[in-house]
């Protein structure tokens, strides 16, 4: 300091309060109690004016000093510091500026002919001359820098300047930690209910409790918030503030959550956490029992009987049953949540059921209304007569029946088709025939519980004898081939069948009334003669069908599979169309070949004979042909006619005209001659 003389200013208080310090306006955010936090007020020892203290008024020989500016400013940030007013700016060409800290004035920073130049120290790089020269620069503000700043100009009449600077900090989002282990309310004293926490703000936040959006006040020996203050290395608060409460049943689903509040130079701000709830404790006062699905059960239904109670933890539960015999309850087997599961339900199922909670830790135990569950069902269906017989044209009453616990609807279906034939128990038939023969269903419902139904089928004979398709029917094979034969007949009795060639056979019931037969044969010239002949019988007759066999060189050797149905014109009742016959004619062309050719080749060995004159004509008997002798006794030739070319009319004589039966026997040649 110039002449080490002590600056004129030393004398003039530097606080805005007579006789009191100059207090940050965060100072006057005190909370009781109540609202969670006491920030005290920082008393400084009490001194005979000492420097940065203003004097009372009154004191002789002393001018009451003005009150500081006052410089608001967030961290982080530069604070400007306009030493008086800019009209007089020529009077501070010549400044010392200095820093108030702890009651001691440090030189830090000294103005020449409008030139800046720092004192060593903690200011050293952060200062720096604006406007002319009439402004100091603080960059970089730091919650340390909260302090008074003072300009004293070195011309004469000049008058010293003084700052209250300011800092603020936002607080990062509060965190908030609710008691995972909960509360009982049976506890004596306050238990933890949440802690919250705010960081890095300045000056220090206040914190508010809420509960349901209401904010809590300390309350004797039921709220009680406790709070403390930790300051960081870098001059910020973290502030902790824990609430404590005994809490009532009615607080299970209460929202807890802290505010802080605090400023900034743009005014008052507040931030809150997120909302947590605590587990609460509290003894069952009763227990009840649902059941799921609710409304009306029936039999195969999933029913599930659970145990509840308006305790936390809840009891131990158990589920008992009504004895019909002994009136008395009898424990059924319940999982330890206190359901009982139906997987299927049925009509034993039904009566009364309780519940009963017992609490470990009071060991009261709680019983709950009787409840009754009632399981419909629909069972025993029956159908009289149970095997009915008609004959054809006569007539047939079917009777259904069936238990229940409730009113039944009865319907007739018809099995093969599912065609409804009638309601109510009774089904008329009316002059039966042989395809009336065959399934009925009689179905038994309950029309207010949707789903629940019974069925009983039962099948209707037609007496007679076998039925089969057709009394004849061709089919196209080939020689050598391995060939499946079919045939299904039905009457009742119910037939069997039989066939009139050695083969495998194989038989299958289609219905009650119908059998299926299936015969594996090789195809050979004899088969080709004879068909194949399928009777069925029964003891009221029998019936049959004969399959010819013929020959198909169109078709790929392999298995063949023919099936004749017992359904058609030949018993008056079939509906089966019958298939056309494939043609031959390309067979018959063939044979018609294969014959002219051999007779080509027959008839030039004989002209050949004849023209060497070896060969005597004659129209029947035995004809020598002269020959060497050393081949003569070589040789016959023997010629017989083809029966099957001759009913075709294929070999004819000289003239085109058909040979006479009588001169189409054996021909011999005899070579020896």
């Amino acid at each position: 300091m110039d002449g080490g003389s002590r600056p004129s200013w030393a004398l003039a208080g530097a606080g805005g309060r007579c006789g009191s310090p100059h207090t940050h306006p965060g100072d006057g955010i005190t909370a009781s109690r109540d609202e969670g936090l006491r920030i005290p007020r920082v008393e400084a020892p009490q001194t005979a004016t000492p420097p940065g203290m203003r004097p009372c008024s009154g004191v002789p020989g002393v001018a009451e000093q003005p009150e500081p500016e006052l410089v608001e400013v967030e961290v982080g940030s530069t604070a400007l510091l306009k030493c008086g007013p800019s009209h007089s700016q020529g009077n501070f060409s010549h400044v010392d500026w200095f820093s108030v800290h702890k009651e001691k004035p440090t030189l830090i920073f000294r103005v020449y002919q409008d030139h800046g130049q720092s004192e060593p120290g903690e200011y050293q790089h952060r200062l720096s001359l604006q406007d002319k020269g009439t402004t100091l620069a603080l960059t970089h503000v730091t919650p340390q820098d909260e302090r008074i700043f003072l300009c004293q100009g070195k011309r004469p009449r000049s008058q010293d300047h003084r700052f209250q600077l300011r800092v603020y900090k936002a607080p990062e989002e509060p965190s908030i930690q609710a008691n995972a282990l909960g509360i009982s309310v049976n506890s004596r004293e306050p238990e933890e209910v949440a802690t919250c926490v705010g960081r890095n703000g300045y000056p220090i936040p206040q914190v508010i409790w809420y509960k349901n959006g209401r904010p809590l006040k300390e309350e004797k020996n039921r709220v009680h918030i406790q709070s403390s203050q930790i300051v960081e290395s870098s001059g910020l608060y973290t502030v902790q503030s824990i609430l404590k409460a005994q809490l009532l049943k009615e607080d299970k689903d209460a929202q807890f959550y802290c505010e802080l509040n605090y400023r900034l130079p743009s005014g008052n701000h507040m931030k809150e956490s997120g909302e947590v709830s605590v587990p609460v404790f509290y003894p069952a006062e009763k227990v009840w029992l649902e059941v799921e699905p609710m409304g009306m059960l029936k039999e195969g239904d999933r029913v599930e009987i659970r145990c509840l109670a308006d305790g936390n933890p809840p009891p131990h539960f158990s589920i008992s049953k009504q004895n019909l015999s002994t009136r008395e309850m009898v424990e059924e087997a319940a999982d330890d949540n206190g359901v009982l599961i139906l997987k299927s339900a049925h009509k034993e199922h039904s009566g009364l059921y309780e519940c009963q909670g017992l609490d470990l830790e009071t060991m009261a135990l709680l019983s709950s209304d009787q409840q009754e569950l009632l399981v419909n069902y629909v069972s025993n269906v029956w159908v009289s007569p149970a095997a009915p017989e008609s004959q054809e044209g006569s007539n047939l009453t079917l009777t259904c029946g069936a238990e229940s616990n409730q009113a039944l609807e009865f319907q007739w279906l018809r099995e093969k088709t599912g065609e409804v034939l009638g309601k109510g128990p009774v089904l008329q038939l009316h002059n039966l025939n042989r395809k009336a023969g065959g399934g009925y269903r009689c179905v038994a419902s309950v029309p207010n519980v949707p789903g629940l139904n019974s069925t009983q089928l039962i099948n209707v004979a037609i007496l007679g004898p076998p039925w089969v398709a057709l009394k004849e029917r061709k089919m196209q094979v080939q020689e050598n081939t391995m060939l499946n034969l079919s045939c299904e007949a039905s009457g009742h009795p119910r037939p069997s069948i039989s066939w009139t060639v050695g083969g495998m056979a194989n038989e299958q019931d289609q219905d009650p009334q119908s059998v299926l037969s299936i015969l594996s044969v090789l195809v050979t010239p004899e088969l080709l003669e004879t068909g194949v002949e399928c009777v069925a019988s029964n003891s009221l007759g029998k019936n049959s069908t004969i399959i010819f066999l013929e020959l198909d060189s169109n078709r790929t050797t392999g298995l063949i599979t023919s099936t004749v149905s017992p359904y058609a014109k030949t018993n008056s009742t079939s509906t089966e169309k019958k298939l056309p016959e494939p043609k031959s004619k390309g067979v018959v062309i063939v044979a018609v070949t294969v014959c002219l050719l051999v007779l080509a080749v027959l008839g030039a060995v004989l002209y050949f004979f004849y023209k060497k004159g070896k060969l005597p004509c004659g129209r029947s008997g035995k004809q020598e042909i002269t020959l060497p002798p050393s081949r003569k006794s070589e040789f016959v030739v023997e010629v017989k006619s083809d029966k099957r070319l001759e009913d075709m009319g294929l070999l004819q004589g000289s003239n085109g005209d058909k040979r006479a039966p009588g001169d189409q026997g054996e021909k011999y040649i005899d070579l020896r001659h």
